[in-house]
């Protein structure tokens, strides 16, 4: 490949990968924002034993849920970008 592709392609991923690790960044706040929102509503839930309390939870917890997923898949594809950049360095490196 020439080396200007692999260049361009290269600030292209960094680029990606820069972006998709803000996205993360800003997803791991909102989550640790729910998850604690989660669990004050898991404690409501058990004091005070009631259906509305109960159903609370439930919903807080489906969107901490959620968010893991959202998480997982940011995550992988922050690791993916990872390595597509380090492909791409060897190849600059090698002199393709």
């Amino acid at each position: 490949m020439q080396r200007f592709l692999v260049e361009r392609r290269l600030r292209d991923v960094h680029v990606r990968l820069v972006r998709a690790r803000e996205e993360l960044a800003v997803l791991d706040e909102q989550l640790a924002a729910v998850s604690e929102e989660a669990d004050e509503a898991r404690l409501r839930s058990l004091v005070s034993e009631t259906p509305l309390a109960a159903h609370e939870y439930t919903e807080v917890q489906r969107h901490v849920d959620a968010m893991m997923r959202a998480r997982a898949a940011l995550s992988a594809t922050v690791e993916g970008l990872e390595r597509r950049r380090d492909e791409l360095l060897m190849n600059v490196g090698n002199g393709s």
